[in-house]
């Protein structure tokens, strides 16, 4: 993750904003940055598209904690680091005053009068015992980066495959696994930055459109079915479409109320871990307009049913 080329580049600058950023600042600042500079609005502009690298680099660093507090403490290090070889007496000049703040003042330790600095430098560089022959740096693996995407409801529950763009103009497949949610992030591996241990990661976080008719609720899928008033009071049997595309026959209870919910168990979203269920929804639908006979129906039914009162202990239960 970390390198030499850290060093040179200043992330901050690069993003216009100040070292102690919030990571709403980095992200607010990077999105506006990357949409004036972005290939596809500044087409054979190659200081644009060179300003998009740069941009997307910077926020890949910054917006990731860990690289974040890496690359500062390798900036801070860059910055006042000194290593030279002494001369008759063989001293080395300590590289530790622009580190700790020692103003420019440096400290000389001499062959075989100082310390044995190397296990200090093994655990800062990673090395196993190296001293002063010349530390090194154990192989560190690419960044990774992140990327958006928004997908159709149907990709989202049997799996699809998305190409993502990059500013060079190459395209990357990412496959996206059946049953994602929206909102969760996707690891492709290996798709992040070139590093001398092997690439890192590419992260997508994924974006769900919404569905006209499945509403879906953790791995649990709701569905809102219309039901005549005679299917409702009398019983019966509805299709109910499924996610599968076939439809199922589902027995509607004698007295069913508007709003009831019917579970079909196992008809939800599959995931690697479970099988979700479909939640039907009953809605008594009321006709606009009824026919002579209808209405002499509902008439009739209204008289036989005088006696009762749907709303007589509506009172007692409002009270405060």
């Amino acid at each position: 993750m970390a390198s030499q080329d850290w060093v040179d580049k200043d992330f901050y600058a690069v993003l216009g904003v100040s070292k102690d950023a919030s990571e709403a600042d980095i992200k607010k600042a990077y999105r506006k940055l990357a949409r004036q500079n972005h290939p596809d609005t500044n087409a054979g502009d190659a200081d644009a598209e060179r300003r998009f690298k740069d941009i997307t680099e910077a926020n890949s660093v910054l917006s990731d904690p860990e690289e974040r507090q890496q690359y500062d403490a390798i900036r801070a290090m860059g910055s006042g680091a000194r290593f030279q070889a002494g001369g008759a007496g063989g001293g080395y000049d300590d590289m530790f005053g622009g580190m700790f703040g020692g103003g420019g003042q440096r400290v000389r330790y001499q062959n075989g009068d100082g310390p044995d600095l190397s296990d200090l430098f093994g655990g800062m560089f990673g090395g196993g015992g190296g001293g002063f022959g010349g530390f090194q740096q154990q192989p560190q693996r690419g960044a990774d980066r992140q990327a958006e995407t928004t997908i159709s409801f149907k990709g989202s529950i049997e799996g699809t495959t998305i190409g993502l763009r990059e500013p060079n103009g190459e395209t990357i497949d990412v496959r996206i696994p059946a049953g994602v949610k929206d909102g969760q992030t996707v690891r492709a591996r290996g798709k992040g930055r070139p590093g001398a241990a092997g690439p890192g990661d590419l992260l997508v976080k994924v974006h769900v459109k919404d569905h006209p008719f499945f509403a879906r609720e953790g791995d649990d899928v709701r569905v809102h079915i219309p039901v005549s008033f005679a299917e409702a009071a009398l019983g019966g049997q509805v299709s109910v479409p499924t996610l599968t595309g076939d439809a199922v026959k589902v027995k509607v209870p004698a007295g069913s109320p508007s709003g009831k919910v019917l579970r079909l168990k196992g008809r939800g979203i599959k995931t690697a871990k479970r099988q979700g269920d479909l939640y039907v929804v009953l809605d008594v639908v009321v006709p606009n307009r009824l026919s002579k006979e209808a209405k002499a129906a509902v008439e009739a039914f209204a008289e036989a049913t005088a006696g009762e009162d749907p709303r007589a202990d509506l009172a007692e239960r409002a009270k405060l």
